[in-house]
C-alpha cells in the first residue's frame, strides 16, 4: 500500500508549480499534534499541504512524511487508521491528508489516531469546518482548525508583479492609513490592477489559466452545490438548483433591497428552508451573511444584509451589479474572517464592536456618521490625505 502512495507522492510533489505561500502558512503552528485546514473550494488548500510537505522532506528524512489524497479513485478505499498504522511502524511522523471529507468515517479514525500515538502528526483539509465537527466523533478538542481564504489583493499583487509586500492590522491601517499608502504607492499603482482582482483575483487559479478563469469559477459554484453540499447532507439533488436562483437573485440585488418573502417564494420554499440554504451556502464559501449587532447568526436567523462571498463570483452570472454593492461587497469579503463585521445603526458596518465605518465613492461625506465616535470613511479612490477617509483598497492588505 505505502509503495503505491510513494509513487503518486512523488509525482504530484513534482508537478508542484507554485512556490508562492498564502497568507496562513505562516499562521499556523505546525508543532500541533493534529491541524485542520478548511475552506471554499478553489482557495489553495491542496497546494498549502504540498508545500508543506516539500519543506519537510528538504528538512527531514523524506521517508518520514507522507503525502495522500482521498481525491485520487485509486485511494478511496484505503483505510485512514490502517495507513496511519503502518506508516508508523516505518518510522512515519507527519501524515498529510488532503480531501479528508471525501472518507466516510474520516472523524473516528481520526480520532483513533490522535488518541494512540500521540507523538504523531496529521494536518488535513476538508471543505468545511461543520464537515469537520459535525461529524461522528468529537474533534473539537483534538483539532487545531485553520480557515483559509481566497487571495487578499495584497496576495493578488504579489502574484501578480513577484514582488513582497507587508500586511497590517485594522488598527494599523485606522492610525496610520496616509503613511502606509504614500509608502504603497511607490511599489504599485494601488488602482491600476484594483478592478481586475475585483472581477479575476480572489482565487489562485486565475494564475494558472487566466484566459477560462470564469469558467473553472463556475464549475467550483456547481461542484460546492451539486456535490459538497449534497454529499454533507445538507440538501438533496433535486433541489440543488433552488440554491443556484438564490445565488443568482442575490448577485442580481442591493443588500439592503432583499425581500426574504420574496425570495422565499421566488425560488418556491418556506422561510426556515430559506434561512437554511442562506446558512449552506454560507459554509460552502459562496455567501457572507451580515446581521445587526443585536443578532447572532443561525440556520434560521434573519440576517440584515447578504454578500457574495467575493466580488469574482458577480461576473460568473454575467449580472451589472451596482458599484455599491461591489465596494460593499469586497469590504465585507476582506474583513468577515478576521473580525466580526455587523450592520450599524448608523453607517454602513459596525466592527469589533468599537469602528463604524461607512462605504462609498471619493464624493462620500460624514454626514450620517459624523456623531458617531470611532467613524470612518471607506471611499474608493487611490488615496487621500485625511486619516478618516480610508482608501477602499487598503483593506485588501489585512492577511
Amino acid at each position: 500500500m505505502l509503495d503505491n502512495i510513494r509513487k503518486l507522492e512523488k509525482r504530484i510533489l513534482n508537478e508542484l508549480a507554485s512556490s508562492y505561500k498564502r497568507y496562513l502558512y505562516d499562521a499556523i503552528d505546525f508543532s500541533s499534534q493534529m491541524i485542520g485546514i478548511v475552506g471554499a473550494r478553489g482557495v489553495g488548500k491542496t497546494t498549502l499541504l504540498l508545500q508543506y510537505t516539500q519543506t519537510l522532506k528538504e528538512t527531514n528524512e523524506p521517508y518520514k512524511s507522507l503525502y495522500f489524497s482521498y481525491d485520487y479513485p485509486t485511494n478511496i478505499d484505503i483505510k485512514l487508521i490502517e495507513l496511519a498504522e503502518e506508516f508508523v511502524k516505518i518510522g512515519g511522523t507527519h501524515l498529510i491528508i488532503d480531501e479528508i471529507h471525501k472518507y466516510t468515517n474520516f472523524s473516528l479514525d481520526l480520532k483513533a489516531i490522535y488518541d494512540f500515538y500521540p507523538k504523531f502528526h496529521v494536518i488535513f483539509t476538508g471543505s468545511c469546518a461543520t464537515s469537520i465537527y459535525n461529524s461522528q466523533a468529537d474533534l473539537s478538542r483534538r483539532v487545531v482548525l485553520y480557515t483559509m481564504n481566497g487571495l487578499s489583493y495584497r496576495e493578488f499583487l504579489e502574484l501578480k508583479h513577484t514582488i513582497t509586500l507587508p500586511k497590517y492590522t485594522l488598527h494599523e491601517l485606522l492610525e496610520n492609513n496616509v503613511a502606509i499608502v504614500n509608502t504603497l504607492e511607490k511599489q504599485f499603482l494601488p488602482l491600476e490592477f484594483f478592478n481586475e482582482y475585483l472581477t479575476f483575483g480572489y482565487y489562485p487559479f486565475y494564475f494558472k489559466d487566466t484566459n477560462q478563469y470564469l469558467r473553472h469559477l463556475n464549475a467550483v459554484i456547481n461542484q460546492t452545490i451539486d456535490i459538497d453540499l449534497v454529499n454533507f447532507g445538507l440538501v438533496k439533488p433535486n433541489f440543488t438548483h433552488k440554491l443556484k436562483k438564490l445565488l443568482l437573485i442575490i448577485s442580481e440585488s442591493e443588500p439592503f433591497e432583499l425581500n426574504i418573502t420574496k425570495i422565499a417564494a421566488a425560488i418556491e420554499v418556506s422561510r426556515n428552508t430559506l434561512y437554511a440554504y442562506l446558512h449552506h451556502l454560507q459554509l460552502g464559501g459562496l455567501l457572507n451573511m451580515v446581521t445587526s449587532s443585536k443578532k447572532g447568526i443561525s440556520k434560521l436567523s434573519k440576517p440584515e444584509k447578504l454578500y457574495l462571498n467575493n466580488t469574482n463570483i458577480f461576473y460568473t452570472f454575467g449580472t451589472e451589479s451596482k458599484i455599491g454593492t461591489i465596494r460593499e461587497t469586497f469590504f465585507v469579503s476582506q474583513l468577515y474572517h478576521i473580525h466580526k463585521i455587523e450592520v450599524a445603526n448608523n453607517g454602513d458596518f459596525l466592527v469589533d464592536n468599537a469602528y463604524t465605518f461607512e462605504v462609498g465613492g471619493e464624493s462620500k461625506s460624514f454626514n450620517q456618521i459624523k456623531d458617531i465616535p470611532n467613524s470612518y470613511l471607506v471611499i474608493d479612490t487611490d488615496s487621500t490625505e485625511n486619516s478618516k477617509k480610508i482608501p477602499l483598497w487598503l483593506f485588501g492588505f489585512l492577511y
